[in-house]
């Protein structure tokens, strides 16, 4: 932990560099140090990098951050390491508010965003756990309905974009793809203000997802509520998620690479897992964004399309090694 901690830090140094440095206007690392060091350097560039790339940069560690902690969060409650905030939905519903948003809603508003999308994915959530409850749940049948649900959210956000104006239609297609292009400092700052209050409470109760793995039984055993602590980590992740979808789109399978990678590096106790987790999204999102802007350039693939290609095969692998 004292060891990748920095190690991982490291990294998403070396990509940031790399991502801020590289484009269209190229920015020497020399120049790219002055200007974020508030030295004397060349406006063209540090209008580049400032105003359009550290944004872009930020907010997709950000996003990484609150989708691989909501992953952890998910695979904990659910006792299920193939579940994730994507493959069950949640984002799913997240998206569906987002677009009612964007395409029905005269003069929507950035801060309206969130709200909307946290009640998509919080209804979305407790309609997953509704569904699945047989006196009881069962994993397999979380995610079963999580992907009946996850189907069904799609559709209907595809069906009421085909209602509103051409434009507005074109824009939410594109926002659902999951990109991070669009970002300014302003919706990193909202983004960060949804994001940081549920990641923090969720690492302070850390032991409670320890339990939480448990049985119900023996989870009362050890003096849990867990009716209630399942409810709190469940509104919890709803709200990260919310505000990841309603910022970036939905970029998928980050809930489900980086606490597995996590779990690996650093064992099940969450209290190492959920921080390890979310510097591992962290640098999944920026890695992704940063290939699929230089990869096939001038062209640009969204980062939700990069996660795509990148994670469905992770899962696969999964499914794979569970059936063996």
């Amino acid at each position: 932990m004292t060891r990748l901690v920095p190690a991982l830090l490291l990294a998403i140094a070396a990509i940031s560099a790399a991502a801020l440095s590289h484009g269209d206007y190229p920015v020497a690392l020399p120049e790219l140090a002055r200007i974020l060091t508030g030295g004397e350097a060349n406006p063209q560039a540090a209008l580049v990098v400032m105003e359009f790339r550290l944004p872009r940069l930020l907010l997709g560690m950000v996003v990484g951050v609150a989708l691989a902690v909501a992953g952890a969060v998910t695979q904990a409650i659910m006792r299920n390491p193939l579940a994730e905030p994507g493959i069950l939905g949640i984002n799913s519903g997240a998206a569906l508010a987002a677009v009612v948003v964007i395409v029905h809603l005269e003069g929507r508003s950035l801060h309206l965003l969130p709200w909307l999308s946290f009640l998509g994915a919080l209804a979305m959530t407790v309609l997953l756990y509704l569904l699945s409850w047989r006196g009881g749940t069962s994993a397999m049948r979380i995610v079963l309905v999580g992907i009946g649900l996850n189907a069904l959210a799609g559709a209907a956000a595809t069906f009421i974009s085909t209602f509103g104006e051409v434009a507005r239609m074109q824009q939410a297609m594109v926002w659902l793809a999951g990109s991070v292009y669009d970002s300014s400092w302003e919706k990193l700052g909202v983004t960060l203000a949804w994001v940081a209050p549920p990641v923090a409470l969720i690492w302070l109760l850390s032991r409670e997802l320890d339990v939480l793995t448990f049985d119900d039984l023996a989870a009362r055993g050890l003096g849990q509520r867990v009716d209630r602590a399942r409810a709190a980590m469940m509104l919890l992740c709803a709200l990260a998620c919310g505000a990841a979808v309603s910022a970036a789109g939905l970029v998928g399978f980050i809930g489900l690479v980086a606490p597995h990678i996590a779990r690996r590096l650093v064992g099940h106790a969450h209290a190492r897992l959920v921080p390890v987790s979310a510097l591992i999204g962290a640098l999944l999102v920026i890695c992704a964004d940063f290939a699929g802007r230089t990869v096939i350039a001038p062209a640009q693939l969204p980062v939700g399309l990069t996660t795509a290609i990148l994670g469905a095969p992770f899962f696969i692998y999964l499914m794979w090694r569970r059936r063996a």
